[in-house]
């Protein structure tokens, strides 16, 4: 549960010119994200807290918020599953758990729903944030979505093995030479 100013605060929604889904920018977000662990919101649909949306899962209009001290294990993998969205939050830009647990729900659990990095998302993590999994990026509201869309497309070759790409480069290059 976050610790700052956030615990309680109204719920928040990402402006539409913030929000890049499937490599562009989104055409409409209706979607809040709310961190009050106890209440629900009034606007929906809505990403909560984990806790919260187990005590009403039934409730199609909200989805799970994985803080990034989220435990995945096998069971709550399995669980997601169900889900066509899951939120993961990036508390600091510094924070790389929220990483982890985006590839581990696509690889390990084959989750294939909508993932969004909601928090201190910034343009210069997009690109890592796509390679483990995310299709929705909730940018910072100072960062620039032109900036953003640039960004993910910077880079033709990728060395490492991503959630797309599952060898390194060297072992694609040795794959075409025999």
């Amino acid at each position: 549960m976050p610790t700052n100013d956030t615990d309680n605060a109204a719920p928040a929604l990402v402006h539409v010119d913030h929000l890049i889904f499937e490599g562009a920018l989104a055409e409409q977000n209706a979607w809040c994200v709310s961190y009050d662990s106890e209440t629900l919101p009034e606007q929906r649909p809505a990403f909560v807290p984990l806790a919260l949306w187990r005590e009403h899962s039934n409730d199609a209009e909200l989805a799970p918020l994985l803080l990034s001290d989220t435990e995945l294990t096998p069971a709550l993998g399995q669980e997601l599953l169900s889900v066509p969205a899951v939120a993961i939050d990036f508390p600091a830009f510094t924070d790389g758990r929220g990483y982890s647990l985006a590839r581990l729900l696509r690889e390990r659990y084959g989750f294939t729903g909508e993932l969004r990095a909601v928090g201190d998302v910034l343009v210069d993590q997009l690109n890592y944030m796509e390679r483990c999994g995310f299709n929705a990026m909730a940018l910072r509201d100072d960062q620039e979505p032109e900036v953003a869309l640039r960004a993910l497309k910077a880079f033709s070759v990728r060395y490492q093995s991503d959630v797309d790409v599952r060898s390194a480069l060297f072992e694609r290059r040795l794959a075409t030479t025999e």
